[in-house]
């Protein structure tokens, strides 16, 4: 029963209270009229509170599942006025873009290799920060003789297909004169990736952390290498837009960035709190992350070194026939806004 059924049906007909009438004072009778308006005054009343709530706007951060990503969820300390921050999470580099493209998360963050074959194949992705440089391991079986990347032939080496890491390992393969064809790429995706090393189901992998440092805090593998020894870099995981967001809000891009920057800056100087992070949202390992943490370099900064980085990781993706065409880099990489909030004072 409604708050203004129960008023009428309790002062049906009865006079409450007085009124000056200017001839004394007379009993007031509340009508059926006055009740419902004094009604609707209470329960609007009561109602406030979830109205300021659904008027408060909510703005949906993609992440991964890796700390690699860890830094939407400082977020909330340096939140937008007026926004709800949604951090919705993805096992996958290619769901997270997808994410930003079908407009599901207005931001999102994945490895640059999923968000060039994107813009390669015409999707309305835009480039608009860093989120994370370094963060890859090579790790091996403890005790098989594998001590460089060259070890690798005739090994099962877990590899997730479309990640950041696959053309690292592709790239350091070719400078040390092999090929994917010399080695047995098994399909695996990040988080399965030490218990497939421990069950024996592949002899290597190519990790994301906290997977290598979990591996090696274990005692069941051990490091190769971290492949940060060609062209790319160390250039890992991008923060993307679609365009439309560039287009039609560029204000509230701007009041991303920075409350990406502050979060990215706050994280990246309070190691342990982004680690018991880590362990809170990710159920990550704490021994793990102690070895990982030192391997992973939260960023928020679209400089000419990232992009540089970025043109080659796509040139090398181009000569390794995963993308057909290089993306419209006009399009692609809109470094304005980033070099705006790297002027500002926070």
């Amino acid at each position: 029963m409604t708050l203004a059924r129960q008023l009428l049906i309790r002062a049906e007909d009865r006079p409450t209270g007085t009124v000056d009438s200017g001839k004394g004072t007379q009993p007031m009778k509340i009508t059926r009229r006055s009740l419902l308006i004094g009604a609707a005054g209470a329960t609007a009343a009561l109602a406030s509170p979830s109205i300021l709530r659904a008027q408060e706007k909510v703005l949906k951060m993609g992440s991964l599942r890796l700390i690699h990503s860890i830094t939407p969820h400082f977020y909330e300390k340096f939140a937008i006025p007026g926004y709800k921050i949604d951090v919705v999470t993805f096992d996958s580099p290619t769901d997270g873009k997808n994410a930003v493209v079908t407009r599901s998360v207005d931001f999102g963050m994945f490895g640059a290799a999923a968000a060039i074959l994107g813009a390669a194949a015409g999707e309305p992705l835009v480039m608009i920060a860093g989120a994370c440089n370094r963060g890859m391991g090579v790790v091996a079986k403890k005790d098989l003789p594998i001590a460089a990347v060259k070890d690798l032939k005739g090994r099962k080496v877990a590899i997730w297909p479309g990640s950041t890491q696959e053309v690292f390992i592709m790239e350091r393969l070719r400078m040390e004169g092999l090929s994917i064809r010399d080695i047995t790429p098994v399909r695996v995706p990040f988080g399965e990736m030490h218990a497939a090393l421990v069950r024996g189901d592949v002899d290597a992998y190519v990790g994301a952390e906290p997977t290598p440092g979990l591996s090696i805090a274990t005692g069941d593998g051990k490091l190769v290498e971290y492949p940060y020894k060609t062209a790319m870099g160390s250039l890992n995981m991008v923060t993307c837009a679609h365009e439309r967001t560039i287009a039609d809000n560029p204000a509230l891009v701007r009041a991303f960035l920075r409350m990406h920057r502050l979060a990215t800056e706050y994280a990246e100087s309070n190691r342990e709190e982004k680690i018991g992070m880590a362990v809170s949202k990710l159920g990550a390992r704490r021994e793990a992350l102690e070895l990982a943490v030192p391997n992973v370099e939260l960023t928020w900064r679209m400089d000419e070194t990232m992009i540089q980085r970025t043109k080659t990781y796509a040139q090398q993706m181009l000569e390794l026939k995963q993308i057909r065409a290089l993306p419209d880099f006009n399009k692609f990489l809109n470094p304005s806004f980033n070099d705006e909030i790297a002027r500002q004072a926070v």
